[in-house]
């Protein structure tokens, strides 16, 4: 194991999962299968390392240090895997939820569509686009599989860990079909929490954390408390999340404000206003939410009557509740002080985004 000085900064850590990420891409392109058109591989490559908070590499890494794993290249680069699963999650779900931006760019089942179109090729351009990014995705979820088992550690370290990381893709994969049947369900906001539990809380920080405590052998009652605490952080990082979908800048979170509503997304805070509204609210939110034509004017609308409900308020304090029980938690975990300063940190770094 290279041991190197570790550095509790989240831009240097983020450094070295890039470094990583860059090193693996270049391998998987020189290995990448003759014949076969580099475009796929010129996406992803470009698609993985064009940016994103890297949440989840930082997370697994401070579960490794705080189990008392030291600092290490097999540690960056275990962790650094979770960011190909991510991508392979980003990829779907922008398939699922008809969404043309990701990071500020077009996400790849647009990307492919408009490359389609251009190229005036035969057939429906969108369906194309739509195919090819569902392979992308597949093939970051491979790799991401192969970075893990190759990251350095042994093999018995790796199997330890890697139970915990197949759980996690089981939840995602759960979460994804439990997000289409909310969709079609009650749109109640007990149904919305176990989306977000699911399908994003848990991949976001709870299993991270615990893939590298436990790759580091930590005793289950670290294990435990390292859920406890990730479970209502990522709980209040989604919710955040849900409103700069809807209140955020373009320029800052890379996506459009208009796509959650167009698409219908039943988030906590569409739950919240639909049981506050009044007739009249109630009248325009189902005219208006889930309308794929919906213009900016009729967004407008939709925020007011988020806001004069009160949902965005209660969200706000649903999303402090959370971050507060998860400090809590930790504040009590039996970690190291520099591990305690560095998921504090990370913690608030998920949550404050300005809006």
């Amino acid at each position: 194991m290279t041991v190197t000085a570790a550095p509790t900064d989240v831009s240097g850590l983020r450094a070295r999962f890039d470094a990583e990420l860059a090193a693996f891409l270049d391998r998987q392109g020189l290995q990448w299968p003759d014949g076969a058109p580099r475009g796929v591989f010129t996406a992803l490559h470009r698609f993985v390392l064009a940016g994103g908070k890297r949440l989840r590499p930082l997370f697994c890494y401070w579960g490794w240090r705080g189990a008392g794993g030291a600092d290490g290249t097999p540690i960056v680069v275990a962790a650094a895997a979770l960011e190909l699963f991510h991508a392979f999650a980003l990829i779907h779900d922008d398939i699922l939820d008809g969404s043309d931006r990701r990071r500020g760019e077009p996400s790849v089942h647009r990307l492919f569509a408009d490359l389609h179109a251009r190229s005036s090729w035969r057939g429906d351009p969108e369906a194309y686009g739509r195919n090819t990014a569902l392979l992308c995705g597949d093939l970051c979820a491979a790799w991401s599989d192969q970075m893990f088992h190759e990251c350095g550690l042994g093999t018995d370290v790796v199997h330890r860990g890697y139970a915990v990381f197949a759980l996690m893709r089981t939840e995602v994969i759960a979460g994804e079909y439990l997000d289409l049947v909310s969709g079609v369900g009650d749109g109640s906001v007990a149904s919305a929490l176990t989306v977000i539990r699911m399908k994003a809380a848990r991949y976001t920080v709870t299993r991270p954390l615990q893939i590298g405590a436990t790759l580091a052998g930590a005793a289950p009652e670290l294990v435990a408390a390292l859920g406890e605490f990730g479970d209502p952080l990522g709980d209040a990082f989604q919710l955040r999340d849900d409103v700069l979908g809807v209140f955020g800048d373009p320029a800052v979170t890379g996506k459009s404000v208009l796509d959650d509503l167009r698409e219908g997304k039943p988030t906590v805070m569409m739950a919240l206003a639909r049981d506050a509204a009044d007739r009249v609210q109630t009248a325009r939110l189902r005219e208006l939410f889930g309308n794929p034509t919906l213009d900016a004017e009729g967004a407008a609308e939709l925020r007011d009557i988020i806001e004069t409900t009160g949902a965005r308020k209660k969200i706000e304090q649903m999303i402090r509740v959370r971050a507060d029980a998860a400090l809590t938690v930790l504040n009590d975990a039996a970690l190291d002080e520099v591990t305690r300063t560095a998921l504090t940190t990370l913690a608030a770094q998920a949550v404050d985004r300005p809006v």
